[in-house]
């Protein structure tokens, strides 16, 4: 029973630095309309108008034929189609976004809990779009197609909803991504830039970072014997988990200096929500 057990914890501290990582970093990471197919789109401005106002017809849309057949069929004026909800320096959030961002937080294999608020998926937009505009200023490496092939492998066999959709096969994924409103090029497209900001976190936060033996030391003894021992478990030594808890700790140093760093953007920067009936300024 013990080994079991011992077994079992050893599981979830193997899990902790991923797991850690992703609750650092999932708030700005998970990607909205900005990241599905448009990466090297230039930043939108956002216009004076209100946030309730409805998109208007594109200026060089063809009008219909004088026969009354409609070639070209203009959408009708008055339709609401999207609602501005934030402006970032210039790009925009819009309803739609947090509608996909909510549908790409349920894919999460790591997630737990429920469904964020609205408030807290608008927030999350805001910093993951902070994040992105520091990012395109700075060379970055691509993320090669193997990598990413080898993540949409593992992330099939996480994601516990995929079970039943036998997402081992290329139809029950397909299937699966369809039912949260995804294409696989979609999805595809939004995990690369997941990764590929990830990268960008971790080269501009965790370079320079050191774990002290002292600090180890403590999160074992403040940590880790307390919960093994609610578990009546012998805990491992410490030498044979320490690499595992200077990763946990690595990081939660991480995770301090991305809030910190996202506080500064947002003083430094122009943020606006928009409530309806608000116009931008």
């Amino acid at each position: 029973m013990k080994a079991r057990a011992q077994t079992t914890m050893g599981r979830r501290l193997e899990g902790a630095g991923a797991f850690l990582l992703n609750t650092v970093a999932v708030f700005v990471l998970m990607t909205g309309r900005l990241w599905a197919g448009q990466a090297a789109v230039a930043p939108k401005a956002a216009a004076a108008v209100p946030a309730n106002a409805t998109a208007a017809a594109p200026a060089n849309a063809t009008a219909p034929a004088a026969s009354g057949s409609v070639a070209n069929p203009v959408p009708a004026l008055g339709v609401e189609l999207d609602r501005l909800v934030a402006v970032v320096n210039g790009d925009v959030i819009l309803e739609s976004d947090i509608d996909e961002e909510r549908r790409f937080e349920e894919v999460q294999p790591y997630r737990s809990g429920p469904t964020s608020t609205r408030d807290r998926l608008i927030e999350r937009l805001i910093d993951r779009t902070l994040i992105l505009q520091q990012s395109e200023l700075e060379p970055h490496e691509e993320v090669a197609d193997k990598d990413l092939d080898a993540q949409i492998a593992r992330l099939r066999k996480d994601i516990p909803a995929c079970k039943q959709y036998h997402c081992e096969t290329d139809d029950g994924w397909r299937k699966y991504l369809g039912d949260h409103g995804f294409t696989e090029a979609e999805f595809r497209s939004r995990w690369k830039q997941r990764m590929r900001l990830l990268k960008f976190i971790e080269a501009r936060f965790r370079n320079g970072i050191t774990i002290k033996d002292s600090e180890i030391q403590a999160y074992y003894e403040k940590t880790m014997l307390p919960e093994y021992a609610k578990r009546n478990v012998t805990p491992p030594k410490l030498d044979t988990i320490q690499k595992r808890i200077e990763e946990v700790l690595l990081q939660q140093e991480v995770g301090a200096l991305l809030q910190d760093w996202l506080k500064s953007l947002r003083a430094q920067g122009s943020v606006q929500i928009i409530t309806p009936g608000e116009v931008t300024q």
